[in-house]
């Protein structure tokens, strides 16, 4: 954390977006490493009933989730 005081005010801010970028991304990698357990666990096989539809529906909520998030920094940035 004192690196991050030492820092010159462009790479702060650089430091900060790349920060605000990654907790974007995070519904969305979640909901992707969600389908990768579902799959690597065998918990859903080829048999399961509606899997593309459920898959679509986890990513989905994801990409929502992380566009709510990337939203909601640029409208605190606008302020």
């Amino acid at each position: 954390m004192v690196v991050f005081f030492a820092m010159s005010e462009p790479l702060k801010i650089q430091a900060r977006n790349a920060l605000k970028v990654a907790i974007a991304f995070t519904p969305w990698l979640i909901s992707m490493y969600l389908l990768y357990w579902l799959e690597y666990s065998e918990i859903w096989t080829i048999e399961t009933a509606h899997r593309g539809k459920m898959s679509v529906a986890i990513l989905l909520a994801g990409m929502v989730l992380s566009f709510l998030v990337r939203s909601r920094f640029a409208r605190l940035e606008q302020k």
